[in-house]
């Protein structure tokens, strides 16, 4: 069933384009020399301006966003500075970090610094991600998500469709979310660049419709978010997402992509009578 609140997220891309990973799929490996922006940090007071304009915007969740495999305690300090002073400025937005993988202190240290969840995605399954990625294991994702939810964080997980895995893959992928009881599942559709080594066939709309469907009905209570990926992925169809069983987005620019005009995207959640979320909690 169609839901009648539509949840807006926003990412910052708060360091670009220095992962050592090598995944297939990433522009921000440095191992696939992509034609993006490469910076360490943005300044703090660049990204709480960016996390005004996001919530000014309608968007009930922000996500910081750093590149690499996981948190170091260079990175973990900035995180947490830049936290507080966006709860402080801004203490009714959902704070989401997704710094990579991060341990049981790490995960502590960050919620007390204001963030209330955290995003680490499994990807694909199990079986395929060691070919998609070499250098490191889905098992370290699988157990970073463990820790986000002894640490008391939200935890938003989800992954990517279209990267070749098959129909199986897809059900071992989703078979092991619900083992993790994620608040949130983003849903993402890989994004074809002509530096990346995965040559995957993009999905059709009517098989990416198909998956938001399915992805309902195996978790229903989640928030089922469709992010990076959507606007090339449904075109001129995106409004098809929601009655699939999506009731979130992501607005604004991804991480090295642009996004949809934010007004574009109201407008169509408007058009088709659904409420955009307050807050985070709203149902």
């Amino acid at each position: 069933m169609i839901s009648k609140t539509v949840f807006l997220c926003s990412i910052c891309n708060v360091s670009s384009g220095s992962c050592n990973e090598d995944c297939k799929f990433c522009t921000q490996s440095i191992k696939h020399n992509a034609d993006i922006e490469r910076y360490t940090y943005k300044d703090s007071s660049q990204i709480l301006k960016e996390a005004k304009a996001a919530r000014e915007q309608g968007a009930s969740g922000f996500c910081l966003v750093t590149s690499g495999k996981g948190i170091n305690n260079t990175k973990l300090k900035f995180i947490c500075e830049v936290a507080t002073l966006i709860r402080e400025e801004i203490p009714e937005l959902n704070i989401i970090a997704c710094n990579g993988t991060a341990n049981l202190e790490q995960l502590k240290a960050l919620k007390n610094a204001g963030v209330t969840s955290y995003n680490h995605n499994l990807e694909t399954a199990r079986d395929y991600y060691d070919t998609i990625c070499t250098s490191h294991s889905w098992q370290e994702r699988f157990e970073t998500c463990l820790h986000v939810n002894e640490a008391g964080l939200n935890l938003v997980s989800g992954g990517i469709f279209g990267l070749g895995e098959s129909d199986e893959q897809r059900v071992s992928f989703v078979q092991s979310l619900k083992k993790l009881n994620p608040k949130t599942v983003p849903l993402n559709f890989f994004i074809p660049n002509p530096a990346l080594p995965l040559k995957a066939k993009p999905l059709s709309v009517d098989e990416a419709l198909k998956l938001v469907r399915w992805v309902r009905k195996e978790l229903p209570d989640v928030k089922l978010m469709v992010a990076g990926g959507r606007e090339i992925t449904f075109k001129n169809r995106q409004s098809e997402i929601f009655e699939a069983g999506a009731n979130a987005i992501v607005i604004g620019d991804y991480l090295t992509t642009s996004g949809e005009k934010i007004n574009k995207d109201k407008q169509m959640i408007e058009s088709l009578g659904l409420k955009i979320a307050k807050n985070y909690k709203d149902t």
